[in-house]
């Protein structure tokens, strides 16, 4: 088959799939976007890119381009999603997809006027914490699932100005995505409650005076609830990107410090496990990227991977899920009803929280059928 021609926009974070399409064994990087010059010269000689572009709209111009993977500030991802789509690109977007549950609206509408794929790039659902729990589900060893937790906490402070004074709950898909994968439901409504207060400066930025907002959500068809707590700015505690699952047979909790290992309980005992790696889930030439990447060397850091340790191996893993619904013409996983579920599930959160926890319910995007991976 005729390789898959890929273009990357954003080279902050974006940079680190740039070896792995380069890699993959149906695509085909040809082109990159960046606004800075300098950058984009940079970057683009290091890796022999043939084609740069400073401005995306040239980019979706390009016919030789099949699909395109946004990686740039989250206020950028709905409208160059729409566009790219209306160029008839395949979309691969970093979370979130949208900051607003109109422009989850028009994603939707754009993808299925367009019939490309579009996939949020969840890193959550394919780390290997989450694909070593999901195992133990679809084995039946965890049995019926009783409760769900999630939390995400990041202290915020030196990133790019648009991060700050964001709402928790708005860059909440890190900790919704794993609970509502292993469930297999949607998220159908929401109480949130918003704690503590951040700086003034901070918190005008867009009038959200919260450290911390936390949720409980009800999910649709299904018994189940599930809470998610995310903080961003003035919370003391080290960086966690985490989940819980309580089953009736077993039950997995994340570990309180990065350093250590998860725990597993099989009725009152537990035990610590080591998680294995799931490279050998990937094609040869991507599988070494679950553990080594651009950003490795101590003189190349990005802040995703120095408070994120490289987002647990998910990245090939991401990449290999995209590129494979375009060769058999499927829907991804999360696919775009899904995605936009994941992500106004956290703009609803942030809305009750900003109503003394009011409950919201969430916008139905999928017209027929229920949740399928």
């Amino acid at each position: 088959m005729k390789p898959i021609k890929v273009g990357i926009a954003g080279l902050g974070f974006g940079a680190e799939f740039i070896p792995i399409y380069q890699s993959h064994p149906y695509t085909e990087l040809v082109a990159v976007c960046q606004r800075s010059a300098e950058k984009l010269g940079q970057i683009a000689d290091h890796f022999g890119i043939p084609k740069r572009y400073s401005r995306y709209e040239e980019m979706l111009l390009d016919p030789d381009i099949d699909a395109i993977h946004i990686n740039t500030p989250i206020p950028d991802h709905a409208e160059q999603s729409i566009a790219a789509l209306r160029a008839g690109k395949h979309v691969a977007c970093t979370v979130p997809m949208a900051t607003s549950i109109e422009d989850c609206h028009r994603i939707v509408e754009a993808q299925r006027q367009s019939g490309k794929q579009y996939m949020m790039m969840e890193t959550a659902v394919y780390t290997r914490e989450f694909l070593y729990v999901k195992d133990l589900l679809d084995q039946g060893k965890l049995g019926r699932i009783q409760f769900l937790r999630g939390a995400h906490q990041q202290e915020m402070a030196g990133w790019p100005g648009y991060w700050e004074g964001l709402p928790p709950m708005h860059y909440a898909t890190h900790a919704v995505g794993p609970l509502l994968a292993l469930a297999g439901r949607e998220a159908e409504s929401v109480n949130c409650l918003g704690s503590g207060r951040i700086d003034t400066r901070l918190a005008e930025k867009y009038g959200s005076p919260f450290a911390v907002e936390s949720a409980l959500f009800r999910l649709r068809d299904s018994e189940l609830a599930m809470e998610v707590t995310r903080s961003l700015f003035e919370t003391s505690r080290e960086y966690v990107e985490s989940f819980d699952v309580y089953g009736d047979l077993m039950s997995f909790e994340w570990q309180q410090l990065e350093r250590e290992a998860p725990v597993v309980f099989t009725g009152e005992s537990g035990e610590r496990v080591k998680i294995p790696d799931y490279a050998d889930r990937l094609p040869e030439e991507i599988r070494k990227f679950t553990t080594q990447g651009v950003y490795d060397a101590s003189e190349n850091k990005h802040l995703s991977f120095t408070q994120g340790s490289g987002h647990g191996g998910s990245h090939p893993h991401l990449v290999h899920e995209f590129v494979m619904s375009i060769v058999d013409n499927r829907s991804p996983f999360p696919d775009v009803y899904t995605s936009a579920n994941w992500t106004c599930a956290g703009l609803c959160a942030h809305e009750s929280a900003m109503n003394r926890g009011a409950a919201i319910y969430l916008p139905q995007f999928r017209k027929h059928g229920k949740f399928k991976e």
